[in-house]
């Protein structure tokens, strides 16, 4: 996806960046100075605790809903772990709130002169599209493809490689054209190869749901019943899709349009073919963690 910021000559609105009395950007409650230019997202708050355990030294801790971060040093590196709950809705505030920390200056309202890239690493869950790929495995997003809706909203620019890969999808998988119309971004090159290199790696799709979205079917008939089997029978060019989660596609294009470097890993907890489930997911989520944190 391209870079694609909007580059603002008058001081943007308090509406639209709401800053607190205390200077803390409203969603995150997080100032400038407690964020640093690495960071582990990852759904659950809980989990924010077990990245910063292994910290040297935590300098900030800060909570507000269900956004936690704890910033800190870990073998001389700078790293935040930051909480951002269920969703590409909550990636979108995280993305956009990072940013604003990153590259707006909250006094004057203003874009900053020069540009800070950051490393964002969604460290997550998910489950198996494909049954070679066993519980308590590793998997890394080479693409995020969304099923959201996300990008809808924004002046979303891919690349061909992006736009090749899509219309792929969208002939081989029979998309219903009244669902929402699915996008492809890919992983930053960098992350991938220095984080995911010995990870199984493939597309990761993202849903805005966790039942019906992921095919998942209580007491509600979902509107493709056969999702699963779909996504599983895609292949172009050597790309298939590996998994299934809640944030990957939003963490991808919002990031790489802000001039950020993003990547998700996911510890492989469920496989939704072979119907397994891990008995104790807990045991390579914390072996995900060491990973990512000396990679990173």
């Amino acid at each position: 996806m391209i870079r694609t910021e909007v580059r603002h000559s008058q001081p943007i609105a308090p509406s639209e960046l709401i800053i607190t009395p205390e200077g803390a950007i409203y969603h995150l409650n997080l100032r400038p100075e407690q964020i640093a230019k690495n960071v582990i997202v990852v759904g659950d708050q809980y989990r924010v605790e077990r990245i910063s355990s292994h910290f040297d030294k935590v300098d900030h801790k800060v909570s507000k809903r269900e956004f936690v971060t704890h910033t800190g040093w870990y073998k001389g590196k700078h790293i935040t772990a930051l909480s951002t709950g269920i969703g590409c809705d909550n990636v979108d505030i995280v993305i956009n709130e990072l940013d604003a920390l990153a590259n707006i200056d909250l006094n004057s309202r203003l874009p900053k002169d020069s540009h800070t890239s950051l490393n964002i690493v969604r460290l997550g869950t998910s489950g198996a599209l494909q049954e070679d790929i066993p519980v308590d495995s590793f998997v890394a997003s080479t693409h995020g493809l969304g099923f959201d809706g996300l990008m809808g909203f924004y002046d979303a620019r891919f690349e061909e490689d992006e736009i090749e890969l899509l219309q792929s999808f969208k002939q081989q998988v029979d998309w219903p054209a009244d669902c929402n119309p699915p996008y492809i971004v890919k992983a930053s090159e960098d992350l991938l190869s220095r984080i995911g290199n010995d990870m199984y790696q493939g597309i990761t799709a993202t849903a805005n749901g966790f039942y019906g979205p992921q095919g998942r079917s209580l007491r509600l008939k979902p509107k493709v019943d056969d999702l699963n089997e779909r996504l599983n029978k895609f292949e172009h060019n050597g790309h298939r899709i590996t998994n299934f989660e809640m944030e990957t596609s939003a963490l991808y294009s919002l990031s790489s349009m802000l001039g950020h470097h993003a990547v998700t890993v996911c510890a492989i907890i469920a496989n939704r073919f072979a119907k397994t489930y891990s008995k104790d997911y807990h045991i390579p989520v914390d072996e995900l963690i060491v990973k990512v944190l000396d990679r990173i």
